[in-house]
């Protein structure tokens, strides 16, 4: 069966929210809410507003009060009877969005389903910044990564080793345990004066951003009462020193525009 715009109404379709504004969904992600028969949103991160877009006879849960067993049985039961079911998500599903083990038992249960992807937040992040992740001479790779807490991270993955390499990092989950982050951070690459910031709930109506260095970071989450729906960035993206890009550098040939100077070294 199909429904509208030929999406596929009976099956379970994984929609990242975006970062929580409710303009910031994709086209697509919309147009799944809007013909939805249920909607199970993390409703301890996913902007409501987003619920505006349901039609009037769905079935809304809200999963922040739901274990993994409850949200698949509400699944299985709407499979059941015929139903399209949208599971929405913060962000974009691929990050910390825990689909995999949701997909894998749908799959043991015959029942199809889709991702439609979302808007990060480490994107709304940046835009809240005005900041480029990837600057020529400053940093050319972004980390996505959290602080360990009662989820374990792989030995490899621990917080200071991954901060060896003084590249953008950009944390989620670990608003509330900075005292730990900056300690972790210091002991890689990054100084006590090198740039960050926590981006509190970005995009958002409250959002919040507060700059500094990491030798402050602590002291800055806790004078603003932050201690969750925060990202904290690091790296000297967020500083005032960096190269110009050479893709527009009048003397740099590309495939489609002639460089001014034939001296292609420089």
């Amino acid at each position: 069966m199909s429904g509208k715009k030929g999406l596929v109404v009976e099956m379970v379709d994984f929609v990242g929210a975006g970062p929580g504004a409710e303009d910031l969904i994709t086209v697509r992600g919309m147009r799944l809410l809007q013909e939805a028969d249920c909607i199970i949103y993390a409703g301890s991160l996913v902007n409501p507003e987003l619920l505006s877009y349901a039609k009037e006879d769905c079935v809304v849960y809200n999963s922040a009060v739901m274990h993994l067993g409850e949200v698949l049985e509400v699944m299985e039961h709407m499979e059941a009877e015929g139903k399209h079911t949208v599971r929405l998500h913060t962000g974009d599903p691929s990050l910390y969005g825990a689909i995999r083990e949701q997909i894998d038992a749908l799959k043991k249960k015959g029942i199809s389903c889709r991702i439609c992807p979302g808007v990060s937040s480490f994107c709304g992040a940046a835009a809240a910044l005005e900041a480029e992740y990837t600057l020529p001479s400053v940093s050319q790779s972004v980390i996505i990564t959290r602080m360990e807490g009662r989820t374990p991270v792989p030995e490899r993955e621990k917080l200071h080793s991954l901060a060896q390499h003084g590249s953008t990092m950009v944390l989620f989950l670990s608003s509330g345990m900075t005292e730990r982050v900056q300690a972790e951070l210091l002991r890689g690459a990054y100084t006590e004066k090198t740039p960050c910031a926590i981006v509190y709930k970005a995009t958002w109506q409250d959002e919040k951003v507060i700059r500094g260095v990491v030798g402050q970071l602590c002291k800055l989450a806790k004078e603003n009462h932050i201690t969750k729906t925060a990202l904290i960035v690091v790296g000297d993206v967020l500083g005032d020193d960096y190269e110009l890009s050479k893709l527009y550098d009048k003397h740099f040939t590309t495939e489609f525009r002639q460089g001014t100077d034939s001296d292609q070294s420089k």
